[in-house]
């Protein structure tokens, strides 16, 4: 019985999250330019969403004339 015990609180404490797992192997040199594309990634779509829903409220404004205007300034 301890011996189970044992080794199931072993186990407990080597085992890694699935967010620890993903930042040991992101991190590893080999795959910083994976991380790097990942950061574009995130930083571009927060730029488009936020064109997105600034171009809604044009459009719920009856201004839909602005949007292109706004996109060639």
């Amino acid at each position: 019985m301890t011996g189970t015990l044992l080794l199931s609180a072993t186990a407990g404490t080597q085992q890694m999250t699935a967010w620890g797992q993903f930042v040991e192997i992101i991190s590893k040199p080999d795959n910083m330019p994976v991380a790097g594309a990942l950061l574009l990634v995130v930083l571009f779509t927060f730029i488009s969403m936020r064109e997105a829903l600034r171009n809604d409220r044009l459009i719920r404004e009856k201004r839909k004339d602005e949007i292109l205007s706004n996109m060639q300034n």
